[in-house]
């Protein structure tokens, strides 16, 4: 293909607030509620309590101009607050990729607490979040993060193929065979780990 028939996507720069967690300027700002959480919390009661005391953020994600195309690399910052539903720590939804062959990477730059991934079949594991730690989510991985802080987000630096997409919709009819709750004063993994 000659140069002049080529479309060549622009190259720019974005700044990221390390310590509060947010991209300025993003191209898309998408902020999930506790009311956006229906379904994926194991206490129901629980949550619409909290919905009703004022539906709190539960996290944020602030994503790049980059095309959804092979080829791009797409980065976003996932910012995850600190709290509970009933015992279970707040959590993002979840999802698999819409091109389920793809791959990402989520470096962790402030707070703890666990990214949950399973496989179609059940398969389920956990890997600690934590300042410095990356997580690799392979292909065919469903993952989630969940925020184990007392007081302080969980953000993550994320990228993956331009092309990959969310599908959120088979998490909400599966769900999560991995939940994280606290017990006693204490962060306990409960479900099925293979």
């Amino acid at each position: 293909m000659s140069d002049s028939v080529k479309n060549y996507f622009p190259p720019f720069s974005v700044s990221i607030d390390l310590e509060s967690g947010v991209m300025r300027n993003p191209k898309n700002h998408v902020v999930r509620h506790a009311s956006d959480m229906r379904g994926h919390y194991a206490d129901a009661a629980a949550l619409d309590k909290l919905i009703k005391a004022g539906d709190p953020v539960h996290y944020e994600v602030f994503e790049v101009p980059v095309p959804e195309q092979q080829g791009h690399l797409m980065y976003c910052i996932s910012k995850l607050l600190p709290g509970r539903v009933g015992q279970e720590f707040f959590m993002t939804k979840g999802h698999y990729h819409s091109v389920a062959n793809t791959a990402e990477i989520y470096l962790c730059l402030r707070g703890e607490g666990y990214m949950i991934m399973k496989t179609p079949e059940g398969k389920a594991t956990a890997e600690k979040m934590y300042r410095g730690q990356m997580v690799y989510v392979p292909p065919f991985w469903a993952h989630r993060s969940v925020n184990t802080g007392a007081s302080e987000p969980l953000v993550s630096f994320c990228v993956y193929p331009g092309e990959a997409g969310q599908n959120y919709g088979d998490i909400e009819t599966e769900g999560f065979p991995l939940r994280v709750f606290e017990r006693n004063g204490k962060i306990v993994l409960e479900g099925k780990q293979s």
